[in-house]
C-alpha cells in the first residue's frame, strides 16, 4: 500500500509544484528543483520502485525542467566521494572472499576473556571495527551467524541459568545490531550519510573534509556510544548473573578452523593496512603529492587485481567479483548530490534558508537537540539513505538562516540519520538480529529507546562542543 501511495504521490507533487508557481513564488529553476525534490524525497520514502531506480530521476527531470543544466546533474554522479566509496567496497569485497574479516572478528572475542560480558564487549568491539571499514549491513549479516553459534554452545554447555541464557542472546543479538551501526559512524565509508556530508561540503560548500578530519570528529562519539551500549545492555537490561561460567572456546575453535594466515589473507591485509595508514594520515602529508582520499581509495582498489593470488589463477580479486559491489548505493550517492548541486545552482537553498527564519531566535544548542531527536526519531521509519539525501542540502540552507556555520547542521543529519535502534525496519542490522527469533519486539524497542536518548545527548554534546575543534570552526 506504501509503495502504491508513493508511486501516485510523487508524481502528483510534481506536477502541483511545478506547475503552480503562486504555491511558492518561485521562480523556474528553484520552483523545478523543489519539484523533483518533492518527486523524488516520496519516493525514496516509499520504495515506490528501487531507491537505487529513484535516485536516477534527477538524472533526467532536472535538465528537463531547467532545474539546472545536464552538466551540473550529471557530474555529480561521477563525484570522488561516489569513487572513494567505491574504492572502499572494493576493498570490502577482498576481505570478505579470503575471510579475513572473520579472522578478525574471532581474534578479537578470543583476546576478550572468557566470561559472558567479555565475550558481549569482545563481539562489539569487532562488530564496530569491521563496521568501519565494510557497510553496517554486510557486518551485521558476517557477524549474526557468529553470534548464534556463540548462543548455540552456551545453551548446549549449560554454563548459564535458563534465564541468564535468555538475557545473554538477547544482549549478545542487540550488541550485533548496534555496534555495525555506531561502528559506522566512525569513518566516512562507514556510512552512507558520513560520506554525503563530505560530498555536499566538497560540492555545495568548497570545503574538503578528510578521512582523518572526519575520524578525528567521531571516532570519540563512537566510542562513548559503545560504552554506553555495553553498560546498558550488560548491567542495565539483560544483567547476567552468573557471568563468570561462560568459556569463549568457541572463539578459538573458529580460529582453530579456519587455519593458519593464508598467503592471500596476508596480501589482502597489508592493502587494507596500506589504505588505512593512508587514509589517517594523508592530512599531514605534503600537498603536492595532490594524495586525496579518492586517490588513496581507488589505488588500493587496483592494486587488488594487480597482485596475483597463489591460490588461484589471476589477482586477489578479478573482475567476476565485482558483482557484489554494491552499484545500487553508489547510483544513491549521485542521486542525492545532483539535488545537492541543483539546489546550489538554482538557489533554492537561499529560499530555504528565509523560510527556516523563524528558528533564528533560539540558541544553537537546542537547535541541535530538536533537530538530533527529530532526525533520529524519523530515521527509525525512513531508510537513512534517504534521510540525509534529502536533508543534507536543506541543512545548508537552515544553517544560513540561523547564521551558523553548515557543519554544525550537516554533522547532525549525519550522525542522527545512522543511528536508529528502535524497531527492526530502522536498519538492515536491525532486521538481521531480529529475523533470528531470539528477540521480541518489545526487548528492541525497550532498548533501542533507551539508546536513542543517550545518543540524542551523545551527539548533541558532541555537536555543540567536539565538532568545531575538530574541523577548526
Amino acid at each position: 500500500m506504501k509503495q502504491k501511495i508513493g508511486l501516485i504521490l510523487g508524481p502528483a507533487l510534481f506536477l502541483i509544484f511545478y506547475f503552480i508557481p503562486g504555491i511558492t513564488g518561485l521562480s523556474d529553476a528553484p520552483r523545478a528543483v523543489l519539484a523533483v525534490t518533492l518527486f523524488v524525497a516520496t519516493w525514496w520514502i516509499t520504495e515506490a520502485i528501487p531507491i537505487p531506480a529513484t535516485s536516477l530521476l534527477p538524472l533526467i527531470l532536472l535538465p528537463l525542467t531547467g532545474g539546472t543544466s545536464e552538466k551540473i546533474a550529471a557530474s555529480a554522479y561521477a563525484d570522488p566521494i561516489v569513487f572513494m566509496y567505491m574504492g572502499g567496497f572494493i576493498i570490502a569485497i577482498a576481505l570478505e572472499k579470503c575471510n579475513l574479516h572473520k579472522r578478525i572478528a574471532m581474534t578479537i572475542i578470543t583476546m576478550m576473556g572468557s566470561n559472558s560480558n567479555r565475550i558481549i564487549l569482545g563481539t562489539m568491539i569487532a562488530t564496530a571495527f569491521i563496521s568501519m571499514w565494510i557497510s553496517n549491513a554486510a557486518t551485521a549479516l558476517m557477524m549474526l551467524p557468529i553470534a548464534l553459534a556463540l548462543i548455540e554452545e552456551i545453551k548446549e554447555a549449560k554454563f548459564l541459568s535458563p534465564e541468564s541464557t535468555h538475557k545473554f542472546s538477547k544482549a549478545l543479538l542487540l550488541t550485533v545490531a548496534y555496534s555495525a551501526s555506531i561502528g559506522g559512524l566512525a569513518t566516512l565509508i562507514g556510512s552512507v550519510p558520513n560520506a554525503v556530508f563530505a560530498a555536499v561540503a566538497s560540492s555545495s560548500l568548497h570545503r574538503t573534509v578528510s578521512f582523518a578530519q572526519w575520524m578525528l570528529f567521531a571516532v570519540p562519539i563512537t566510542i562513548v556510544l559503545l560504552v554506553v551500549l555495553y553498560f546498558l545492555l550488560t548491567k542495565w537490561l539483560f544483567k547476567v548473573e552468573d557471568a563468570d561460567q561462560v568459556s569463549s572456546d568457541f572463539a578459538k575453535k573458529e580460529l582453530h578452523a579456519l587455519g593458519p594466515m593464508s598467503t592471500d589473507e596476508k596480501l589482502t591485509g597489508i592493502v587494507f593496512l596500506f589504505v588505512s595508514i593512508l587514509w589517517i594520515s594523508s592530512s599531514a602529508l605534503p600537498a603536492s603529492l595532490h594524495l586525496s582520499d579518492t586517490v588513496i581509495s581507488m589505488s588500493g582498489a587496483v592494486l587488488l587485481f594487480l597482485i596475483p593470488a597463489k591460490s588461484k589463477k589471476g589477482g586477489l580479486l578479478v573482475w567476476d567479483d565485482l558483482s557484489k559491489l554494491s552499484w545500487g548505493i553508489l547510483i544513491l550517492f549521485g542521486g542525492g548530490l545532483s539535488l545537492a548541486a541543483a539546489f546550489e545552482d538554482s538557489g533554492l537553498t537561499k529560499w530555504i534558508g528565509g523560510l527556516l527564519d523563524i528558528v533564528k531566535p533560539l540558541p544553537l544548542v537546542l537547535i541541535v537537540i530538536i533537530l538530533t531527536t527529530a532526525i533520529l526519531f524519523l530515521t527509525e521509519v525512513m531508510s537513512n539513505t534517504a534521510v540525509s539525501n534529502m536533508l543534507m542540502p536543506i541543512s545548508i540552507g537552515l544553517a544560513a538562516a540561523i547564521h551558523q556555520d553548515a557543519f554544525f547542521i550537516m554533522a547532525v543529519v549525519a550522525l542522527s540519520s545512522t543511528c536508529a535502534f528502535m524497531l527492526p525496519i530502522s536498519t538492515p542490522p536491525n532486521a538481521a538480529v531480529f529475523s533470528s527469533d531470539e528477540l521480541e519486539m518489545k526487548d528492541m524497542i525497550k532498548a533501542g529507546f533507551i539508546l536513542n536518548l543517550f545518543t540524542i545527548v551523545i551527539i548533541s554534546l558532541f555537536v555543540y562542543f567536539w565538532l568545531p575543534i575538530a574541523f577548526g570552526i
